[in-house]
């Protein structure tokens, strides 16, 4: 049976390090063609080198979207949307000269309607916006094959895993983690190795 990941920050005070890292950051804007936000678009941020998927976004009701914490390289997006074609955006580069980028809007064109036979078939979303939740299919998308549990955690939105197997929830460091409903009450670096030798395969589902 296939396991289901449950991650949420907890409320818990605690005193900030000195220490500061650079921010990197890319941001940007989803439209359809009349130039009306589009909520809820999946956003993946990729390698250029070899279109791999490092991180994943969800667009706002305003149709913005911004993704941090980008390691240095050269990058594009992909923005798609149910009824949408996917949209790509241009190749850019996060370096130590250019940490933020701001992209030009990235417009998605309504998938073309056939009046021939209609086959109607039913996709798993990626991405589900729940009310109180967001909920992460893994085997929704086809780059999540052969990755470990870690990494596909590691992409989601809000999400980030540091060197040390440490991890934070849009930027919140205090954490809870539960598996199939039952908190994992282990150590970060016991947590990581647990989902890093977990496949992807073992995995239906991540809640944040």
């Amino acid at each position: 049976m296939k396991k289901i990941l449950v991650i949420f920050t907890m409320i818990l005070f605690a005193i900030k390090g000195m220490a500061q890292t650079i921010e990197t950051a890319v941001s940007g804007t989803a439209l359809d063609t009349k130039h009306a936000p589009v909520e809820s678009a999946t956003i993946s941020l990729m390698k250029s080198k070899d279109s791999s998927v490092i991180k994943i976004a969800v667009s706002s009701k305003a149709g913005k979207f911004i993704i941090t914490g980008i390691p240095y390289g050269d990058y594009f997006i992909t923005t798609s949307s149910v009824n949408f074609n996917t949209a790509k955006s241009a190749i850019f580069t996060i370096s130590e000269n250019n940490t933020t980028v701001l992209l030009d809007a990235l417009i998605l064109q309504p998938v073309a309607k056939s009046l021939g036979a209609v086959v109607v078939t039913s996709k798993k979303q990626l991405i589900e916006q729940k009310i109180d939740r967001m909920i992460v299919n893994v085997d929704a998308s086809v780059t999540n094959v052969g990755s470990t549990a870690l990494e596909v955690l590691e992409k989601s939105p809000g999400v980030s895993v540091d060197k040390d197997g440490n991890i934070s929830l849009k930027g919140k460091s205090s954490v809870m983690v539960m598996i199939d409903g039952k908190p994992s009450y282990l150590s970060s670096a016991e947590l990581a190795n647990l989902l890093g030798s977990m496949n992807s395969n073992q995995l239906s589902q991540i809640e944040i």
